[in-house]
């Protein structure tokens, strides 16, 4: 181990390992390009194209179907191969995804179909490159750092957050939204030339190694991060939690865009504006998370974080197109971000610091697939709702399901009894002891 530090008990110690700042920076760069597609792809959809709110539905719904198709079977994948090579070609096919966008919209050629194509290839290399992030990310920084590691990730997620957003907006209203795409294809190709220099690890080698790739073989191996999530309590609840989570929150985002840029006239640059707002919660929630769980317990500030996503779609369901309309709206995305990032940090300290390191790739994406499996059910259904119902009523019934999912959750869920992080059950060699093996190399 390396001397400490005096800029230690600021920074923390992962900062002098050139392999964490390596990833670190690689994920920061594409969470910036992915503010960019975030609000370009929609909104190419819905003002170059006029999509209809069922369009809008089903685009949503394309980017997320792969989760649905793979990921019960992308952590076999995971935990069969090395991790950084996985990462790196899902950030090149991702990059090859969305570069067709402003080709075809150079030529003339751009449609809902080429959206709906680009946003289910991202969709798979999502679901591929972050599950061998994550477990990629854990087996260097070790267990013992998690938490640290993960708070770092969140900070870069506030910062995209924060700052992404109203560059994203400038660069749509000064190049359109296709050719604003083009950055973020950009974003993925400088990730991967990243990634390419970090030196192999012994921690690096695949998990599950000699076996044959049989659909059977796969299949059992598969059942075994289900078995995993069955027989943990609280996995099973945070699965059962995200599921519905995710189908309410997708029939949010399918119309978000259609009901800010039609409903409340609001131009991209001013919907950039919003989102840094929101990124405000980011960082709140990413500077507080550590201190609110010491102070209230982690199970009951995750349950508080979903709830008050509820709240936030009942909060934007009541913007209306006057001079508070920025204001307003505003603070309900921020309230949105604020309770979900409390959620998502605490959930994927906790998703890492429960699970086996022989299982990680396997729980870390069925937890995904379970949790993302039905979200394209929402998209569709936001879609339709805001067809047929109105953009504001559709929204303001995502929000008063999500509320009560918070408060059936802090009725039922094990979770709120939940006052710190658990250890792995009985594998408590798999507890990474200081100063031990974890992949990372001082400078």
């Amino acid at each position: 181990m390396k001397t400490p530090h005096k800029f230690d008990k600021y920074l923390g110690t992962l900062w002098r390992y050139r392999d964490f700042r390596m990833l670190w920076l690689s994920l920061t760069i594409t969470h910036f390009g992915g503010q960019v597609t975030f609000l370009a792809l929609p909104l190419t959809a819905a003002i170059l194209l006029n999509a209809s709110p069922v369009e809008m539905g089903i685009l949503t719904a394309v980017e997320v179907l792969p989760y649905t198709l793979f990921g019960l079977f992308t952590g076999v994948l995971v935990d069969r191969s090395r991790k950084l090579p996985l990462i790196i070609v899902a950030d090149v096919g991702r990059g090859l995804a969305l570069l067709t966008i402003p080709i075809a919209s150079w030529f003339h050629m751009l449609s809902m179909p080429i959206l709906y194509v680009a946003g289910f290839l991202v969709g798979t290399g999502g679901i591929i490159g972050w599950s061998a992030y994550q477990v990629f990310m854990a087996e260097r920084v070790g267990r013992d750092q998690l938490v640290e590691a993960n708070s770092r990730i969140a900070l870069s997620d506030s910062a995209a957050q924060l700052i992404g957003p109203g560059l994203a907006g400038m660069i749509i209203h000064a190049l359109t939204a296709p050719f604003a795409i083009l950055l973020d294809a950009m974003s993925f190709f400088a990730s991967a030339l990243m990634l390419r220099s970090i030196k192999p690890a012994t921690t690096d080698a695949p998990k599950l190694q000699g076996k044959s790739l049989s659909l059977e073989s796969i299949w059992i191996d598969a059942k075994e991060g289900l078995a995993m999530i069955w027989r943990t309590p609280i996995l099973r609840s945070i699965a059962f939690s995200l599921m519905m989570w995710n189908i309410l929150k997708h029939v949010y985002l399918a119309i978000l865009i259609l009901f800010a840029t039609r409903e409340l006239q609001l131009s991209p640059g001013q919907i950039g504006v919003l989102f840094m707002i929101a990124g405000l919660g980011f960082l709140l929630a990413s500077a507080t998370c550590q201190w609110l769980n010491r102070r209230y317990g982690v199970g009951p500030i995750m349950l508080f974080g979903l709830s008050l996503s509820g709240i936030s779609w009942l909060l934007v369901a009541t913007v209306s197109a006057e001079k508070l309309t920025m204001l307003h709206f505003g603070s309900a995305l921020f309230t949105f971000d604020f309770g979900a990032m409390l959620f998502f940090i605490n959930y994927l300290t906790l998703r890492q610091a429960v699970t086996p390191d022989h299982l990680r790739g396997r729980v870390t994406s069925t937890l995904i697939f379970i949790s993302v499996s039905l979200s394209p059910l929402g998209s569709l259904a936001g879609g339709l709702m805001g067809e047929y119902l109105g953009l504001r009523t559709t929204i303001a019934i995502a929000g008063g399901g999500g509320l009560l999912l918070g408060l059936a959750l802090f009725g039922f869920s094990p979770l709120k009894q939940m006052v710190k992080l658990p250890e792995p059950e009985n594998v408590p060699a798999l507890i990474a002891e200081p100063g031990g093996p974890t992949g990372l190399t001082a400078d």
